[in-house]
């Protein structure tokens, strides 16, 4: 009898054994895949660190006119010009300033901060009719005058243009990347307190 209770105690114990091996084990195994998975998200967040540029030309006509008056009014004294701009525009995102953060125990992606675009304009400036006043005629700071109001007029253009949709196309793209990531493998992205669940969505968000 006595070798039977020491039988069924002994199989209890190898059991036990078993039982807490195995769950030791799998824990193991869930440990070293989530450290895999961050490994690979921080791999694709690193891949995204990176400047995204959107470049173009954009070809204008400006007219500039500068009047000065003498006596109260009673003379003026008026020169103007006709530019024409061959500018290159450059959009750009410098993605190596993202912030985020991982968190292993949820689970999840929490990106923080996203640089906004930067806009860069190098304009070519031809200038094809210049006409002087009597008493008013151009200058070094005319000129210096006239490329800081076209180049401020073509950034406001650019942010209407379509050029400023393909630069967010291609921020958008390179953030997909790290949702479609992340989704694959049961992870959360959360932007700004708002969990991304589609492509669809990010851009909504983000624009």
């Amino acid at each position: 009898m006595k070798d039977i209770f020491k039988y069924i105690i002994s199989g209890l114990i190898a059991v036990s054994i078993f039982y807490l091996g195995s769950i030791f084990l799998d824990k193991n195994k869930d440990r070293e895949l989530l450290l895999a998975q961050t490994a690979l998200i921080q791999k694709e967040i690193n891949n995204t660190s990176k400047l995204v540029v959107t470049e173009m030309k954009y070809a204008k006509v400006f007219t500039y006119e500068s009047t000065k008056s003498y006596g109260w009014d009673f003379f003026r004294s008026q020169k103007s010009a006709i530019i024409i701009s061959n500018a290159e525009a450059q959009i750009s995102y410098d993605l190596k300033l993202l912030k985020h953060k991982l968190d292993l125990e949820s689970k999840t992606i929490f990106i923080t901060y996203i640089p906004q675009p930067e806009i860069k304009i190098y304009p070519h400036l031809d200038y094809f009719k210049m006409d002087n006043g009597i008493l008013n005629k151009f200058e070094g700071r005319d000129i210096n005058k006239m490329e800081k109001q076209i180049t401020e007029k073509l950034k406001e253009n650019i942010r209407k243009d379509e050029v400023i949709k393909n630069a967010q196309n291609r921020l958008l793209t390179e953030l997909s990347n790290i949702y479609l990531l992340s989704s694959s493998m049961g992870w959360k992205l959360i932007y700004n307190d708002v969990e991304v669940n589609s492509k669809k969505e990010m851009n909504a968000i983000l624009f």
